[in-house]
């Protein structure tokens, strides 16, 4: 069961439950407190205090190298029994970065261009975090084949906010293999 269900955080509670996940990758503000969900143990959240920024700057917090190897460090040690969420408040930024991070430190051998082109066919909406991505292709040796990927699909559609959708880790799984 290799797939992540992204979303915004007003919807993990209802999607934990719904799909039975067990683990929570959230970025989130800084000191941003929210309620995690009852099925999600505490040692199994991911919880990173990151502004959807490039550069940090007033207070804010950009996502750096130690965020994004926290994320690589953390879907390595998923047990994969059940879907992991990945959420950030309107689920068109953070989230998506993240889940393109874990799905190349998951199955590496995949082609970044194809990954990219399943993301935006599972969301017209996203729009992942650059730093994210830059940083996640750097950690993971993709020698800016993961940024060139994401620019590739561009800007997504103009939105207030995201809605659940699936992301699976690797192409084969999308096939039903």
């Amino acid at each position: 069961m290799s797939y992540l269900l992204v979303c915004r955080l007003d919807q993990i509670a209802e999607t934990a439950v719904r799909h039975g996940a067990r683990e929570m990758i959230s970025l989130v503000a800084p000191g941003q407190s929210f309620h995690r969900p009852a099925v999600i143990a505490p040692e199994r959240h991911l919880k990173l205090g990151v502004n959807d920024i490039t550069e940090a700057g007033d207070g804010l917090v950009a996502p750096a190298e130690l965020h994004v190897r926290n994320i690589i460090d953390f879907a390595r040690a998923w047990n994969r029994s059940a879907p992991l969420i990945v959420h950030c408040w309107f689920g068109i930024s953070r989230s998506p970065a993240a889940a393109l991070v874990t799905a190349l430190a998951l199955d590496p051998e995949q082609d970044d261009r194809a990954l990219a082109r399943r993301m935006r066919k599972a969301s017209p909406y996203v729009t992942p975090n650059p730093g994210i991505v830059g940083f996640g292709d750097r950690l993971l040796g993709r020698r800016g084949r993961l940024v060139a990927a994401v620019e590739e699909i561009g800007r997504g559609a103009e939105a207030s906010q995201g809605d659940v959708f699936r992301f699976d880790i690797s192409p084969a799984e999308v096939a039903g293999g």
